[in-house]
């Protein structure tokens, strides 16, 4: 019987894609956090401390949990087809995963919230607007959230074929 060797999907662990994934992933978590850090009164919400909670946990994972393990796959050439890897990652990342969504969502909630029924941007000059910065936070955790979509997905399929 013959091995049918597939060739490894984009943005799996232990590959290039991956780690240039997980350090994506990494950067706009930072992003989003030194965003929603230095806008003042963000810390009156609820949401946009969870959002900054999210993301921090977000960045442990992918980058001191992932990040590092595919550099460690790549620098040493190993394979990383363990099923019980796997399932570690693939829970972990569909966790972080569902995790960073219900938190843009429930910010953006907040943003339009503050912008359409409160109007309290509308309040601040454009100098000092704290919503200018909530929503750069925001857009950066969501394009975090695409990038954590796309590796939980790929795991989940590499973690069929292990």
């Amino acid at each position: 019987m013959r091995e049918s060797r597939r060739s490894p999907l984009i943005g799996n662990t232990g590959i290039v894609s991956g780690l240039v994934l997980r350090i994506g992933q990494c950067a706009f978590a930072a992003a989003s956090v030194g965003f929603m850090v230095s806008s003042p009164g963000f810390y009156s919400n609820t949401a946009f401390c969870y959002l900054i909670a999210s993301m921090g946990l977000q960045m442990l994972w992918s980058f001191f949990g992932l990040a590092y393990m595919d550099d460690y796959a790549l620098s040493r050439k190993r394979d990383l087809q363990n099923p019980v890897l796997f399932s570690v990652l693939v829970v972990g990342d569909w966790v972080t995963d569902m995790l960073s969504l219900t938190i843009v969502c429930s910010s953006a909630g907040v943003i339009v919230f503050y912008e359409k029924d409160i109007k309290f941007c509308k309040q601040h000059d454009y100098v000092d607007n704290p919503c200018i910065r909530f929503v750069i936070s925001v857009a950066l955790a969501f394009i975090t959230w695409v990038l954590i979509a796309i590796t939980s997905h790929v795991m989940f399929w590499t973690l069929a074929s292990v």
